[in-house]
């Protein structure tokens, strides 16, 4: 890629071949690049004036820069912009001696002749004593080579540009397109390490989860002390595990066709790492390693949506209770669940007064946790006094109530007030 000075070094190296040529073919010519004018401008009075009046994205280089930032804006690779250079040369000249025509053809010529800007052309280029400006020009690394081709340009165009562009009587023109031309930024990304080794895997008993819920049924929450059922094609292997969200596990059983797992048996260390929430599932095969200190690698099943509820343990208390004159009540509300709880989690508290006469219901925030636990306490503010049904939810996946027959929900209940 090349430097911000590229645009100019491509003119300036058109321009240098273009009087090298001309002044061969007519002795005296010269070769300027400004805006073409009326007579009495900087244009010569027999020479070819380049001017370069248009730049645009190159189509063949338009995908090349895709995604080169990270959502939050850093560069995962170096930024370029390719753009495609449009020219228009002009030629002056005594018109009855066919000057300008004579000219036209021996740009034409020169075109033809060195459609490819190589290295040692724009190193020439620089090193001229007239365009030492461009001495820190890095158009000659840029690993894709400029191309200089005649475009194609109808009347109704040329005339358009002259009108518009230049606003001065027309003379002979034809136009040319150079590119693609590729700038790169300033800001560098970082450099990944290389790769150390490579290594092929395949995988052609990768296990397929087809399901995944609770031995009680269907339909009925997972919970710490749930049994897990997972069925599906391929499941069996040495050393089979199950991912629960960021948890591995391992299931008790293992079949080809099903996995069970007892959350209840589950070794404390691995019960630990069981957050409650919306979470992915799934199997993973590990794969024997070849060497001793080869990292653990597995195949990993497809994912299933899996939802771990959490359980209140005990009766929730209330802490610091007072009520104000409007028979509200103000207090801390402590709650322990069976499964550990995040950091980062968000734990809701849900209460629903049972009560037949036009019940009320809050929600509450959990207090900020600087750890992971298992109790959260959640500061309460004007509730109405009477008896509560307790739910706790953790990243969207709530505790259950308990039912007894037909007499509804039996708790667990707290009284406030």
């Amino acid at each position: 890629m090349s430097n911000y000075l590229a645009i100019a070094t491509v003119t300036a190296t058109l321009q240098r071949l273009l009087q090298s040529a001309i002044q061969l073919d007519l002795p005296g010519a010269k070769v300027t690049t400004v805006r073409p004018e009326a007579s009495g401008g900087k244009t010569p009075e027999v020479g070819v004036n380049i001017y370069l009046y248009q730049a645009t994205p190159s189509r063949a280089w338009e995908n090349a820069d895709l995604r080169n930032r990270r959502p939050k804006g850093e560069l995962t690779k170096q930024a370029q912009a390719a753009l495609d250079l449009f020219y228009i040369m002009t030629f002056y000249g005594n018109d009855i001696e066919l000057e300008p025509q004579r000219l036209l053809g021996s740009a034409v010529r020169t075109i033809v002749d060195n459609p490819i800007f190589t290295p040692e052309m724009i190193r020439a280029t620089l090193n001229h004593s007239s365009f030492r400006y461009l001495a820190d020009s890095t158009l000659e690394q840029q690993v894709d080579r400029v191309t200089i081709v005649p475009s194609k340009m109808n009347t109704e165009e040329l005339s358009k540009i002259w009108s518009v562009l230049f606003q001065t009587p027309y003379v002979l023109s034809f136009a040319c397109q150079g590119g693609a031309v590729l700038i790169e930024g300033n800001k560098h990304s970082p450099r990944a390490l290389p790769v150390k080794s490579v290594q092929f895997y395949t995988t052609p008993n990768q296990p397929m989860v087809e399901e995944a819920i609770s031995e009680a049924g269907a339909n009925q929450p997972i919970v710490a002390g749930s049994i897990l059922m997972m069925r599906g094609k391929q499941l069996q292997a040495d050393g089979v595990q199950v991912r629960i969200g960021e948890a591995r596990v391992t299931p008790q059983k293992v079949s080809e066709k099903e996995l069970q797992l007892n959350l209840s048996l589950l070794p404390e260390e691995e019960k630990q790492s069981l957050r409650a929430g919306v979470q992915q599932l799934c199997v993973l095969h590990p794969i024997v390693k070849l060497t001793p200190t080869e990292p653990d690698r597995a195949i990993a099943s497809n994912v299933l949506p899996f939802v771990l509820c959490p359980q209140i343990v005990g009766k929730p208390e209330v802490l610091d209770l007072w009520g104000n004159e409007d028979d509200l009540y103000v207090a801390e509300f402590q709650v322990q669940v069976d499964l550990t709880i995040g950091r980062n989690q968000r734990v809701l508290l849900f209460l629903n007064e049972r009560s037949n006469n036009n019940p009320v219901g809050y929600i509450f925030t959990a207090k900020p946790r600087d750890e992971p636990i298992d109790t959260v306490v959640f500061p309460i503010l004007d509730v109405k006094g009477g008896e509560y049904l307790v739910r706790v939810q953790i990243d969207g996946a709530e505790s259950p109530l308990d039912v007894e027959g037909d007499s509804g929900y039996m708790g667990p209940c707290v009284v406030i007030g």
